[in-house]
């Protein structure tokens, strides 16, 4: 059993990239048409500010699916860079959308949490 799992190993990151970068693909194509009318109504957002966030939830799901193909020092830079850009975007839904989760049980029973954890994964390990 050990021998097979050994072959595979190299798929495990394969499932958190792809589950992270497609998560963020639809998390932000739902966004659209430009500017989002949910995040400038309901958080207050500026129609530009909205817009780019939209774009960069895109963006960096598939940045972070692309750079998985790229073998060198171009793909761990795409890597780490949309991983980054979601860790960020991740930090400010938190601050922004759910401040009372910091003291509540509520941050470890969401899946924003997961998604913000397999982002610093991919900031901190790349390609490697």
């Amino acid at each position: 059993m050990e021998n097979l799992f050994n072959k595979l190993n190299f798929l495990a990151p394969w499932f958190l990239r792809l589950g992270l970068g497609i998560a963020f693909v639809i998390h932000g194509y739902f966004k659209f048409p430009l500017p989002p009318a949910g995040l400038t109504e309901y958080f207050g957002l500026s129609p530009l500010l909205s817009s780019i966030v939209a774009i960069s939830e895109v963006g960096s799901g598939m940045l972070l699916i692309i750079g998985g193909f790229i073998i060198g020092p171009i793909g761990n830079f795409l890597t780490r860079f949309s991983a980054f850009t979601i860790t960020i975007i991740m930090i400010n839904v938190f601050a922004i959308g759910h401040p009372d989760w910091f003291f509540t049980i509520k941050l470890f029973t969401s899946e924003q949490i997961f998604l913000f954890l397999i982002s610093l994964y991919f900031v901190i390990k790349g390609n490697n």
